[in-house]
Formats: structure tokens, C-alpha cells, sequence
């Protein structure tokens, strides 16, 4: 396929030159080989590591083994995948073959499978043995599946991933693709109801690395990357794919859950020197008895998204490693992010700046410009625009304006071009006729040495008058009562405006979060509203 993609980065934006024709598996894939990488290793998982000369081999299996069942051109397939070699190997293969995978959010129900592999009629599933179980129940039932393929040393009855691929062809020419035509769906988290799939083009996953991952991020040939996020997130797939396959870097993938300890092993073992990771596995990490000394890593860069970083986060990890978070705003529908701090200008308490190549703009409810400070909805124009969402029409109107997409956050932003983060739109609080982000009051609450996670929500006083309600995780070892409630509503009142302190803290051993670690404050509206009650 001729005609991959290029850019020049001596200009801002990034001029990036996608041809017509034009294949993503083949892009990533082909740029390395031609750039002599054939022997480098492209990617760690927790068994064995791969050169970019086997990843290239292990695509074009299975983009045969895929054909070889009979699946062809736009044919949809489900990838509910842990993290190791075997997800970029069909991911990519998938995409060579002009099938479209769908990332599995691997941490999902059996009810939530089942809407999906309906939803968007896939016709194949390939599953980490691992999360057999939760499908089990489904098979015979779906009207669309036709096979069901498991990555692991027993298929239990099924086609098995590692047969396929043995038996299938390692050469393969890339499907006659364009880079409109649809290339992979991300499920959206549906933390407000039923998932959407969001449908996203050949040309948008090297539009995020051009435009942020090489400008924006730094990333080079010579790096190592590690993702908590995992592959199946926008933000994952970008972190440990796009990215590092753009440039030739090395990625390490890890199947298990993030938990502090897990993360601090391969930061030191592995030592990466760039990482992604989220607000609250910083905070846990920040909070972990095992946090290690700043000469046992090896970063020069990390990053944050999944929700706003609070400035105490950011400044204590600074503090303690010596390295900035780039704390960044992404969404499934833009792909990646697209508004960030930059290495050297970050500004904790703010998500920076608009990212080369795309255009913002803060909107109130009638779609007007607010003036610089107050507070609207944040609305996004750039390349990586998902098409729409499946099967959807209604949302995918309200969503994608035209060339604007509609981020569904509230924000602010200043003279300068910095943007701070207020809420979701549905989240902001209105007290005493005047707007009150959660998010600021958390980021006070947060500040408190025995706060480790806060959310807060807005709930009616005997007045029916909407005021703040802070749900508040303590540290180890801290115990929550009504002397530390109070102590916490001064701390905040010592912070912000006396208005915007917490009329009520809950303490409470956990909060309650989606998928890619966003608090979902609904269920905290429901819970407050049914104690009210």
C-alpha cells in the first residue's frame, strides 16, 4: 500500500500527510521495518517480549487466521483482551485484514457483553482465557457470533488463538483500506447509560502521535513506556501502541490490575522512562508504604488523564520523584488528548493547553464564547473526531456538531490559553445562585494529610437548597468521625470561599468508579438522595 504517513514537526501544527489510501496496521508496522527496527523489541509482557520483525510476523498471522474464517472487509470482531503480545498481534491484524476490532473492556459484566456483541454484530470473539467465564453464559444465545477464539493454554472447547496463528501464513498484503474508512470502535463507558460504540477512522490513531505523543509528549525511539491505563482504554491504546509504535520505542505490557505494588515493580524492575498513569492510582501510589526513593526509577516523563489531577497530586509526586505529570484531557470520541500541560510549563490545578492541531472553545448554554475565567462547557475541533456512534443517531447529533465535538466538561480558561477543569456538565453545583465546581472543593479536600480519595455532590438542606456533600476516603490507619468532619469543613473553608465548603462528609471505605477509574458521582447523587429519603 503505498504512501504512509509523514510529518513535519518543524512547524506548529504538525503538518501530517495521510494518503487516500491508506492502511493503519500497515503504517505502524512497515515505518519500523523500513527504519531497520526489525530486531528491536517493540513489546514486554509479563511472559516473553517481541521484536518488531515478530510483531510483523505475528500480525500477518493473524490477519490470515482471521480470513481463514471467513470474516472479510468491515466484518466486526469483539477483542476482550488482557494485556500481553497477543492484543497489538490481532488488534493490528484485524485492522491489515480491513476487519474491525473492537476493544473489550476487559472489567465488564456478562449483560454488558452481551448489549456489545449485539450492539455491533460481531461476528467473532477473541477472549483472554481469563475472562472466559463472564462470556460463557452468552454463547448459543447471540444471533451474530460465529466464533469464539481463546488466547491461552486451553480453549476449553473452542477455536484457540495460538493454533490459528501456528497454522496460518506469515505473509500478508494490507486490505485496500482508505483512511476514512472505519478502522476500530471503542465502547464508551457508559457511566450515564447503555455503552455507545464509537467508531474511529484509519487516519485517527497516527494523527494522535503526531500530534501529541512527538510534540507534545517527547516521545523518542529510545524510550520505554508503561501504561496503567490498559490497551483497551482510548487513552491505553494510545499509551502503549500508537505511541510507542510511531517512533520505534518499546512498550511494556502488564495483565494485571494496577495496584501500587504491581505498578512499583515494573517501574523499578523495568525501570520505563515514561509513564501513564491516572489521578487516583497517583494518589494510591503517593499513599503506598512501598512508595521507593526517587533514584530507584528511571522517568523522565509522565502523564495523567482518566479525570482532572488535583494540584496537591501533582505537586507531591514533583516533589518526591522529581518528575512533572502532564495532566491531560482525552475522551473515547477524540480518541486521545487533546488539551495538555507541556514539559516545563506545567501548571498543576490547570490541564494546560490546546494540543498542536486542534481548536478549542468554552461555550455557555446557549453556545456563546464566555469571557476568559468563566465557567462553560469545553467543545473540541480536531482530526481525531470519532464518525459517529453506532447505530446511534439522536447522541451522535448532540455530540458531533459539525466540526466540533462536544467534550461534556465544564471549564474554564484563562488569558493565557491554560484550561482548568470545573466538572462534568451534569456534576456542577449552583449555591446561592452562583456556580460551584466539585472539583475545587476536592482539590481542598485533598490537601488534608488523611485524605486520600474525596468526591463531591450536590444535596438539598432543609431548605431544599442545593449545597456541597463531600463522600471522603480516608488514609490507613485514619479513622473517619465527626471531629475529623468538622476539621475537614474548616481546612476547606481555609482554602476557598466559606460558601463552598462541604455542609456534609460521609467517610466511606471506597468510592464508587467506572472502568477507567472516573469517580461516578450519579450513584453518589442516588445514595444521597435515597438517605434523604
Amino acid at each position: 500500500m503505498p504512501g504512509l504517513s509523514s510529518a513535519d514537526h518543524r512547524v506548529s501544527p504538525p503538518r501530517v500527510t495521510i494518503p487516500r489510501d491508506y492502511n493503519a496496521a500497515h503504517d505502524l508496522i512497515e515505518r519500523n521495518l523500513k527504519a531497520g527496527r526489525a530486531g528491536k523489541t517493540a513489546f514486554i509482557d509479563d511472559a516473553v517480549s517481541i521484536s518488531y520483525g515478530e510483531l510483523a510476523e505475528r500480525v500477518n498471522r493473524a490477519a490470515n487466521a482471521l480470513k481463514g474464517l471467513g470474516l472479510g472487509l468491515e466484518d466486526r470482531i469483539m477483542v476482550a483482551h488482557l494485556d500481553t503480545v497477543d492484543f497489538p498481534s490481532v488488534f493490528l491484524g484485524a485492522i491489515k485484514a480491513g476487519i474491525i476490532p473492537i476493544a473489550g473492556n476487559t472489567l465488564l459484566t456478562t449483560a454488558d457483553y452481551e448489549f456489545m456483541l449485539n450492539d455491533s454484530r460481531a461476528k467473532a470473539l477473541v477472549v483472554s482465557e481469563p475472562l472466559l467465564p463472564t462470556f460463557a453464559p452468552l454463547f448459543g444465545k447471540l444471533p451474530f457470533l460465529q466464533h469464539v477464539i481463546v488466547s491461552g493454554k486451553d480453549a476449553h472447547g473452542h477455536l484457540s488463538l495460538a493454533r490459528l496463528m501456528q497454522g496460518a501464513g506469515t505473509a500478508c498484503e494490507p486490505a485496500q483500506t482508505t483512511c476514512d474508512d472505519a478502522c476500530f470502535w471503542l465502547y464508551s463507558s457508559g457511566s450515564t447509560g447503555m455503552p455507545k460504540g464509537t467508531v474511529h477512522m484509519h487516519s485517527h490513531l497516527i494523527q494522535t502521535a503526531e500530534l501529541y505523543a512527538r510534540p507534545v509528549l517527547g516521545i523518542r525511539e529510545d524510550d520505554v513506556v508503561f501504561s496503567a491505563a490498559k490497551l483497551f482504554f482510548a487513552y491505553g491504546l494510545g499509551n502503549s501502541l500508537t505511541f510507542p509504535m510511531s517512533v520505534g520505542a518499546t512498550a511494556i505490557l502488564m495483565a494485571e490490575r494496577p495496584t501500587p505494588a504491581a505498578v512499583f515493580q515494573r517501574l523499578q524492575q523495568k525501570r520505563p522512562t515514561i509513564f501513564y498513569g491516572v489521578p487516583t492510582l497517583y494518589a494510591a501510589l503517593l499513599a503506598s508504604p512501598e512508595l521507593p526513593k526517587r533514584e530507584a526509577l528511571n522517568l523522565r516523563v509522565c502523564t495523567s488523564a482518566g479525570e482532572a489531577l488535583p494540584a496537591d497530586i501533582g505537586e507531591r509526586w514533583t516533589k518526591h520523584f522529581g518528575v512533572e505529570i502532564l495532566d491531560g484531557l482525552g475522551s473515547t470520541e477524540m480518541l486521545h488528548i487533546f488539551v495538555s500541560n507541556r514539559p516545563g510549563e506545567v501548571r498543576y490545578g490547570s490541564t494546560g493547553k490546546a494540543v498542536p492541531g486542534y481548536a478549542l472553545r468554552v461555550v455557555d448554554d446557549a453556545g456563546n464564547p464566555v469571557q476568559p475565567g468563566e465557567i462553560g462547557e469545553l467543545q473540541i475541533n480536531g482530526p481525531t473526531s470519532a464518525a459517529c456512534y453506532w447505530n446511534n443517531r439522536a447522541k451522535s447529533r448532540a455530540t458531533f456538531m459539525g466540526d466540533w465535538t462536544r467534550s461534556g466538561d465544564k471549564y474554564t480558561v484563562d488569558e493565557a490559553g491554560y484550561y482548568t477543569y470545573s466538572g462534568r456538565t451534569d456534576d456542577m453545583l449552583k449555591v446561592g445562585g452562583i456556580y460551584v465546581s466539585p472539583f475545587e472543593v476536592e482539590g481542598a479536600l485533598l490537601t488534608h494529610p488523611d485524605v486520600l480519595e474525596v468526591a463531591v455532590i450536590g444535596q438539598p438542606d432543609e431548605d431544599q437548597l442545593i449545597k456541597p456533600k463531600a463522600y471522603v476516603v480516608t488514609k490507613q490507619g485514619v479513622t473517619g468521625n465527626a471531629a475529623l468532619a468538622e476539621q475537614l469543613q474548616q481546612h476547606v473553608k481555609s482554602k476557598l470561599a466559606p460558601y463552598k465548603y462541604p455542609r456534609w462528609v460521609e467517610f466511606a471505605s471506597e468510592l464508587p468508579k467506572t472502568a477507567t477509574g472516573k469517580i461516578q458521582r450519579f450513584k453518589l447523587r442516588a445514595k444521597s438522595q435515597s438517605d434523604v429519603k
